[in-house]
């Protein structure tokens, strides 16, 4: 069976609700990963703190196709997506220090996900690869040059990325976040990168500039680029950003680098499930690449079975500049029980439901995910259990009933799942993915639905409203929502509603 070892690890890592109580996990403080990867030596290139203010309301850019034009980012307007897509945002103090959260939401905010660029000349920035340091808002070159082609080879000469100006890569140090949740860790990859890129395809859209998402590509020859050795920090994707026409070709030789960073932690711990999963994923070379892009067919369409609710085909009302809704993007902590207007629902789940410009984008909707709903309380329906439908605009009543105790239960017994006004679901049918795309598919899968996970939490904050991000019970979850979820598995779980206290406006 194609996807073998990644469904392996998919059953592997699934909570349940004796494997919760039987393996308890204490941290180890004193061990706790530093937040940031530290090269040591390297000259910090400061980017522009002036940042250009686009003013795009957030409900027009976020889950909008990419900009169809040539736009070229400046080094002004990539500092701008940078830090609206993992520049530090917010600082809190606290008895034994202080936490620096980000623009993006990430799993125990952990924040294991770094941005390298690889770039030709452009105005304020000669070639070169780099990595972005949120800890300073600085670029450090990791060599000179334009090796925008070793990426483009890599990736079986993808048009976009053979056009793009820019090339972002984003990378996990697996340990920074697997000190806290072990061998699960690796699907936090996908959902963190995930809700990076969901801000970051916005603040493209805003500045004008086009952007793709890439998975096909050659592992090795990427992380090698890169200077990670793959095994404990990989490449997991790509971002084609903006258009310069056709990059030359990858330089003769690229030598190995061997630069030096400040330790995470005082020991790591390597968990094997990690590195398998990812090994029996990756992809050889540039020819497999292009091969793994063309394997994807459009998911089924379910009959309708349950009655529909048509949902208000456009936006409720303007919201505010996606700048300021990413500044005051937080995860809500308390949730107070009240209703979500159904126009609001209508807003987030069509954010969220919305292709990604991607390459393995099938249809018009979500390629690889399905969303199912619980709902608490949206004015307009019953409570119960649904499906979006994205074709219809509507929902598919399921069951109907008060589910709120449910909810919080397959939250991982969290009470804010119980008291958020709807918990959404992205379910994937993985047996078909791992099918159609190997284990790849896996990777495509996860990262697909944190992608739409933070496209809503962008859309709740433009609506003023709160969202966060939960686990969850895997298998109770497909229980729940069968028969209809019959054969799918939730990759990610986002609870709105209003918050219990006052939001930052």
């Amino acid at each position: 069976m194609r996807g073998e070892a990644a469904r392996r690890y998919h059953q592997l890592t699934k909570h349940s609700y004796w494997k919760v109580r039987l393996g308890p996990h204490g941290l180890d403080w004193a061990n706790q990963p530093i937040p940031f990867k530290l090269y040591k030596g390297l000259e910090p290139i400061p980017l522009p703190r002036d940042l250009p203010r686009t003013g795009a309301p957030a409900l027009e850019v976020v889950g909008f196709p990419p900009w169809p034009g040539p736009g070229r980012p400046t080094l002004a307007t990539l500092a701008s997506i940078l830090f609206f897509s993992a520049g530090i945002t917010k600082r809190m103090r606290y008895p034994g220090g202080e936490i620096y959260f980000r623009a993006a939401a990430c799993t125990g905010a952990l924040y294991h996900i770094d941005i390298y660029l690889a770039c030709g000349d452009l105005e304020g920035l000669e070639a070169g690869v780099y990595h972005f340091g949120p800890h300073d808002f600085s670029l450090r070159q990791l060599r000179r040059g334009d090796y925008r082609g070793v990426v483009v080879e890599a990736a079986g000469h993808e048009l976009s990325l053979a056009r793009a100006s820019v090339v972002a890569l984003l990378a996990s140090t697996f340990w920074r976040n697997a000190w806290k949740y072990r061998a699960r860790a690796y699907r936090h990859v996908f959902w963190d990168s995930g809700t990076i890129l969901a801000n970051m395809l916005a603040m493209a859209r805003a500045h004008h500039i086009s952007a793709r998402v890439i998975l096909g590509f050659a592992d090795d020859a990427i992380n090698h680029l890169l200077g990670l050795d793959g095994q404990r920090e990989a490449v997991v994707a790509l971002v084609a950003l903006g258009q310069d026409g056709p990059t030359g070709p990858p330089p003769a030789h690229v030598p190995a680098l061997h630069l030096e960073t400040v330790p995470l932690s005082r020991h790591e711990v390597h968990y094997p499930e990690i590195a398998a999963v990812h090994k029996a994923s990756s992809l050889a070379d540039g020819r497999q690449a292009a091969l793994w892009r063309r394997g994807l067919s459009p998911l089924p369409t379910p009959k309708v079975e349950g009655r529909l609710f048509p949902l208000p085909p456009s936006p409720p009302r303007q919201s505010d500049a996606i700048e300021d809704v990413i500044l005051r993007r937080g995860s809500t902590r308390r949730f107070a029980r009240r209703p979500l207007a159904l126009e609001e629902l209508a807003a987030v789940l069509a954010c969220a439901s919305s292709p990604v410009p991607s390459d393995v984008t099938v249809g018009e909707g979500l390629a690889l995910n399905r969303l199912f709903l619980i709902v608490n309380a949206v004015e307009g329906i019953p409570p119960g259990a649904y499906m979006y439908r994205r074709e219809e605009h509507a929902l598919e009543l399921l069951k109907e009933g008060d589910f709120r105790e449910r909810a919080g239960f397959l939250a991982l017994e969290q009470p804010l799942g119980a008291d958020a006004s709807v918990d959404v679901f992205f379910l994937s049918p993985l047996d078909h993915v791992l099918e159609e795309l190997g284990g790849r598919g896996y990777r495509a899968a996860q990262l697909e639905a944190g992608i739409g996970g933070g496209r809503a939490y962008l859309a709740a904050y433009a609506l003023k409203r709160g969202a966060t991000g939960l686990t969850f019970y895997d298998d109770e979850v497909t229980f729940f929502f069968s028969p209809r979820a019959a054969g799918t598995e939730p990759m990610f779980l986002v609870a709105l509603g209003l918050p219990a206290y006052r939001p930052r406006l």
